[in-house]
């Protein structure tokens, strides 16, 4: 038997399993694919693993809702800081956390011990400058590879509401110029201020929201002088603050976690 915590940050949820106390001896793939699924599991986009870490005050595994294993994510980070703090794991508003694209610093406001919202630094970004133009069904797609801890490609679209995301999100996903997969955002330029995303990720089809997403689609849409520095995405569970800080090329991700319910498994 083992504990979980259901998660979610602007509608990506997650389950969170604490392996700090214990030895955990499952399988990690097969047991996320089996609390992931919607019918006879707990239910989630992913599931992630807490555990010890000899670099960072945290070590988080993420795993995809098909059982592979990404190397970031912007809101299940969020989520598991929330975790942490509430679990009165740590008493300070600040710490680190280490994930396979590195450590993350992230920053809680709080109200009341209340955790109102989390900022991530996201660390310096590699911009790969390069543009793809790849033709589906006799139409053009222009898209933007770039790594956010994990890999992306930026599509812009006119209309993102009515776009066909079921049908050219696992397209992309799955084209030859990306052997290990990539996540796909679709993305319409409100104003200078404000984008509207969709998002196809890797190992799960098109979610309510993604952080590592979001952070991705407003670098190209900054590098390309579309939108200010700083963005607000408009993703379908809610939106995300992000801030290109140029002096030292760093991105910020801020955005909330809510805690949906807490249970525990007795055998899989």
């Amino acid at each position: 038997m083992f504990s979980f915590c259901k998660m979610q940050a602007t509608g990506n949820d997650f389950v969170i399993v604490d392996c700090t106390e214990n030895e955990f001896e499952y399988s990690l793939p097969v047991l996320t694919k089996f609390l992931c699924d919607r019918h006879y599991g707990v239910g989630a986009d992913g599931t992630i693993f807490l555990e010890k870490s000899e670099t960072a005050d945290f070590k988080m595994r993420i795993f995809n809702h098909d059982g592979t294993e990404a190397e970031m994510c912007g809101n299940g980070i969020r989520c598991l800081a929330k975790y942490i703090f509430d679990k009165q794991k740590i008493q300070e508003n600040q710490f680190s956390i280490e994930t396979l694209a590195g450590i993350k610093n992230v920053k809680l406001e709080l109200e009341n011990q209340t955790v109102l919202s989390i900022t991530v630094n996201m660390g310096e970004i590699e911009m790969e400058h390069l543009k793809y133009v790849i033709e589906i069904e006799e139409k053009n797609y222009e898209i933007y590879p770039i790594l956010i801890g994990n890999p992306h490609v930026v599509c812009f679209v006119e209309d993102v509401e009515n776009f066909e995301v079921e049908k050219i999100g696992p397209i992309l996903e799955n084209y030859k110029y990306f052997p290990n997969r990539t996540n796909v955002e679709f993305v319409q330029i409100l104003d200078n201020e404000n984008i509207k995303v969709r998002v196809w990720e890797r190992g799960v089809g098109e979610t309510n929201s993604c952080g590592t997403g979001a952070c991705a689609s407003s670098m190209i849409a900054i590098q390309k002088k579309l939108t200010q520095n700083q963005v607000t995405v408009n993703l379908k569970g809610g939106k995300l603050q992000i801030n290109y800080h140029k002096a030292n090329n760093v991105l910020t991700l801020t955005g909330p976690a809510e805690t949906v319910f807490e249970g525990k498994i007795e055998k899989i």
